[in-house]
């Protein structure tokens, strides 16, 4: 038999201020949440952990479908804009040598640009892949830096 209380009182909704609250299984209200997905690849229907406003979990939810209707499709809609992942094709430019700076680049989805904060933005995630953070919040994948031309390497190099 589980020890996992039922979630049938879990709720997450959005306050007169926009932003997300959540009310765990013992009915306390956290305010300005994360959903995240723990295994992003591997199980991403199962596994969804939300977190406070300082990246602490507060729960840890196995089974989303078990989740009352509403609350099921906010926490689904949640997750698909975070997972929204633009990928960078090619560093079109860069403005100036400090941040914060304009990118302007072109991704999977289209030409865009964004301000780049700081070079902490900016990281790599495995030999030859590359996260990029604007000022935002939007990531964009470099899903492999060997594919990207002269110059966009160069660029990138800089940051990482």
């Amino acid at each position: 038999m589980s020890d996992r209380l039922p979630l049938l009182n879990v709720r997450l909704h959005r306050d007169a201020f926009g932003r997300l609250v959540f009310t765990d299984v013992h009915g306390r209200e956290h305010l300005d949440v994360t959903p995240v997905r723990a295994f992003p690849l591997s199980d991403a229907s199962r596994w969804i952990a939300v977190l406070d406003v300082r990246g602490r979990e507060l729960e840890l939810i196995e089974e989303p479908e078990e989740l009352p209707g509403e609350t099921r499709e906010l926490l689904a809609a949640e997750l698909a804009e975070r997972d929204f992942l633009p990928q960078i094709e090619r560093i079109v430019s860069v403005s100036g040598s400090s941040e914060p700076c304009e990118w302007r680049v072109d991704t999977d989805r289209g030409a865009t640009q964004f301000i780049l904060k700081s070079e902490d933005d900016v990281r790599r995630i495995g030999p030859h892949r590359a996260l990029v953070t604007d000022a935002d919040g939007v990531r964009y994948l470099v899903p492999d830096t060997r594919r990207l031309d002269a110059y966009s390497r160069r660029t990138l190099e800089r940051y990482i």
